[in-house]
């Protein structure tokens, strides 16, 4: 009878097993039929109940677009080359090396190293107009790949600032590139000119000055820059 008591026992846990199973299959079948049938019903515009239905996502929307800005009239009296009197100065600058630099500029114009210090500038009293000078990066890029470079660089400034190349000339002798560009980083429209030059020993680029101001002081801001172009020299040491 123990025997028997056990094999009744084992007959009446199989069959509870298998009618386990059989129920939970049924349920996985009918969940699964509920939920195609929800889909189904969704897409008819019948209501079903939310947490059957999924909500497609929506892309982030993208940032709007800034107007171009339009450059504020400056009526400033233009830079005349006549008043403009020079100065040899010396400064040095870091990067990949120390790189002590001479140069010719406007003698009243005020020296700033900028930070990190790859470069000095110097600004004339009005702040209207600057002149920077670059050094310490490695000697390996002509002029006019160093021009390239700039060019390709200036394609990611905010278009809202309105940047146009105006031109862009390589010496005879391929030793100085010239870029002339005009941009509204603020309110007024600014006239910027960048020459890459190789100094003595080397053909590639040993220094970049830029010179900036209003449209109104072109002549100028040129004249400023070829004197730093004529007169400069760099001499490096390690950091």
């Amino acid at each position: 009878m123990v025997v028997a008591g056990r094999w009744v026992g084992s007959v009446l846990l199989c069959s509870s097993m298998v009618g386990i199973t059989a129920i939970g299959g049924a349920g996985g079948y009918g969940f699964g039929l509920w939920n195609s049938s929800a889909r189904t019903a969704a897409a008819h515009g019948v209501a079903v109940p939310l947490s059957l239905v999924s909500t497609p996502t929506t892309p982030p929307a993208s940032p709007p677009t800034k107007p171009v800005k339009i450059a504020q009239p400056n009526d400033a009296e233009a830079l005349a080359v006549s008043d403009l009197e020079y100065k040899l100065r010396h400064f040095d600058v870091e990067a990949v090396v120390r790189s002590s630099i001479t140069v010719e500029v406007p003698r009243n114009w005020n020296d700033t190293l900028q930070d990190p210090p790859k470069e000095m500038r110097y600004t004339d009293p009005t702040t209207l107009r600057w002149i920077r000078i670059a050094a310490g990066f490695s000697i390996r890029r002509l002029p006019a790949d160093s021009m390239a470079e700039r060019i390709e660089a200036l394609k990611n400034n905010p278009a809202d600032q309105d940047l146009k190349v105006v031109s862009q000339k390589v010496s005879d002798d391929g030793r100085t590139a010239t870029l002339t560009y005009t941009y509204i980083p603020k309110e007024y429209l600014r006239r910027v000119v960048v020459r890459w030059v190789a100094l003595e020993g080397s053909p590639n680029a040993a220094v970049e000055i830029s010179s900036t101001g209003l449209p109104q002081d072109s002549p100028a801001i040129m004249d400023v820059l070829d004197h730093a172009t004529q007169t400069v020299t760099r001499t490096d040491a390690g950091l």
